[in-house]
């Protein structure tokens, strides 16, 4: 039987698969992600660009100017928790992508996930990218906690905490954070493979934090990075209270607002969505603010630095996905 041969430049295709556009795909689950989001939550968009309507206009470019702020201090608190140099535009524009992965995902992880391979993809192993990443978490939650603490200590009136954290409240979160360690205890001692990778990863950790810490540039950039962010996301806040008319004193807001993101970091919304909302609202009638012109700031706050931002951060991740910088 003669066999039947095929034309050369058809030889070649046969027995290759067609070719999947995995990442054209992946540019555009940013974007698909942000428009089910925005139905989902059209009526508090619809609300909050309302309040927008009624406020003090230079107040408000205050506020827009603090949020554009924040991935600052973020790309230079990222830069002070690694040894190696990061291309500055790359990095800035990460943070910018990583803040719209961040409200499209639960916990952080959509953020951690973005920085993560922009750092392996700079050539940062994964044991030390991972390591940042820790200094960094580590880092800011040592700055927003400490914050709070020297301002409750110089400003003790600036929160009725009874309103804050009811007594009833109190008894079931402490239960539930002392059976996680209980839980996680357990786990490391009886699984030794669990146990060996967080050794290892600690080793690392800790080695990259002393690295780290004998760099000036690095240090005042991680510790002055983590300080500058809780710092500037509370001053958007104050100044939307002020263009919107709240009567509460702005040092009592910056309380409200630190006191109000500590209290949610480890609830596992996307973004804080609708948990954030809700704990701001209560800071800031702790603080002694009406609670419908604390709803107001609330929303109109969250519009400027998480709705507004939402389209052009998931545009951004689609083209740095689609240019390989992630």
């Amino acid at each position: 039987m003669t066999a039947v041969r095929l034309p050369q430049g058809l030889s070649g295709l046969a027995g290759r698969a067609p070719r999947i556009p995995i990442r054209q795909i992946l540019c555009l689950v940013p974007l698909a992600l942000v428009l089910v989001v925005a139905v989902r939550h059209r009526d508090v968009l619809m609300e909050g660009f309302g309040h927008l309507g009624t406020a003090e206009w230079p107040w408000l470019v205050a506020a827009v100017g603090a949020t554009c702020l924040t991935w600052v201090a973020a790309a230079l608190t990222r830069q002070g928790a690694l040894v190696e140099r990061l291309p500055v535009r790359r990095l800035l524009a990460t943070q910018f992508a990583a803040g719209a992965a961040n409200h499209l995902l639960p916990t952080g992880l959509g953020a951690t996930a973005v920085n993560l391979r922009f750092m392996t993809v700079c050539g940062v192993p994964l044991a030390r990218s991972s390591a940042a990443l820790a200094l960094y978490l580590l880092a800011e939650s040592i700055a927003r906690v400490g914050l709070l603490l020297a301002l409750l200590v110089a400003f003790p009136g600036a929160l009725r905490l009874g309103t804050l954290l009811p007594d009833t409240v109190a008894g079931p979160v402490l239960l539930a954070v002392g059976a996680a360690l209980c839980v996680a205890v357990a786990v490391l001692a009886a699984v030794r493979r669990i146990r060996t990778a967080a050794l290892t990863f600690l080793r690392t950790a800790l080695t990259e934090a002393r690295s780290v810490h004998t760099r000036p540039a690095r240090v005042l950039a991680l510790w002055g990075g983590s300080l500058s962010f809780p710092l500037l996301q509370a001053a958007g806040l104050t100044t939307v209270g002020l263009a919107l008319g709240l009567d509460v004193p702005v040092v009592h807001m910056v309380v409200a607002y630190l006191a109000a993101t500590v209290a949610v970091a480890l609830i596992p919304t996307p973004g804080g969505i609708g948990s954030v909302e809700a704990a701001l609202v209560i800071a800031l009638v702790a603080a002694g603010g009406p609670v419908a012109v604390a709803t107001a700031v609330v929303l109109a706050f969250r519009i400027i630095t998480v709705w507004l931002p939402l389209l052009p951060g998931a545009l951004t991740l689609g083209a740095l996905v689609r240019l390989k910088v992630i």
